[in-house]
């Protein structure tokens, strides 16, 4: 095709989504007001946009850090002004959701993209993984009302519970936080470490669970 014709084809789209997907890789935000994003996902912004990173894990959104044993987090940053931000991580797939206000969803830190001011979070660490990931999985229970964006390797799957799955392959659940279960078997037989070795146990039936055919942490 000739250069017309490529950036007729690749050109942004305008709507009146405040999130809206670029394509299948790609999320443009229209920012009016304060957006919470990945930190290192904004790859072009339009208009007066500022970004804050967030530096320390003490008190606010500056708790949306993933600190691992080693010192290292993923923090995420603040978007403030008005303009367009387009974001992507990895080229990982970017599903949207939205949130009611009485709806909810925790997401492994790995996989959050991005959410609007109003959606409430809070963090926790599943410390009985620590021994399988450096400084266990650090999930973000995120409450609407609002719209959220998730990555995912590939296409995910949601399953309803009960469900057994391989923390590195989860992505998010709704509904009450798994327990985790350890096949010492499984880890006899392979002779060393394994992803499969544990498993995050989603019992009841409310709810669902979000995997990807990826072993993101292993």
């Amino acid at each position: 095709m000739n250069v017309n014709e490529f950036t007729a084809e690749h050109g942004t789209t305008e709507t009146a989504e405040t999130f809206e997907l670029e394509n299948t890789y790609l999320l443009d935000i229209d920012v009016d007001g304060t957006i919470m994003a990945k930190a290192g996902s904004m790859v072009a912004y339009e208009g007066n946009l500022s970004f804050t990173g967030q530096v320390s894990a003490e008190g606010g959104i500056t708790g949306f850090l993933k600190e691992a044993a080693t010192g290292e987090g993923t923090p995420v940053m603040t978007i403030e002004g008005d303009g367009n931000v387009y974001l992507a991580d990895q080229q990982k797939k970017v599903q949207l959701l939205e949130l009611g206000s009485d709806e909810a969803i925790t997401v492994n830190g790995e996989d959050i993209l991005a959410f609007e001011d109003g959606v409430s979070f809070e963090i926790d660490t599943i410390d009985s993984l620590a021994g399988s990931f450096a400084g266990g999985l650090t999930n973000v229970f995120l409450q609407g009302p609002g719209q959220i964006a998730i990555t995912t390797h590939g296409d995910p799957l949601v399953l309803s519970p009960p469900v057994s799955t391989d923390p590195s392959a989860t992505v998010a659940w709704s509904g009450p936080d798994p327990s985790i279960e350890v096949n010492k078997n499984l880890s006899d037989m392979v002779g060393q470490e394994s992803g499969e070795r544990f498993q995050m146990e989603f019992s009841g039936s409310d709810g669902f669970v979000i995997v990807q055919p990826y072993e993101e942490l292993a």
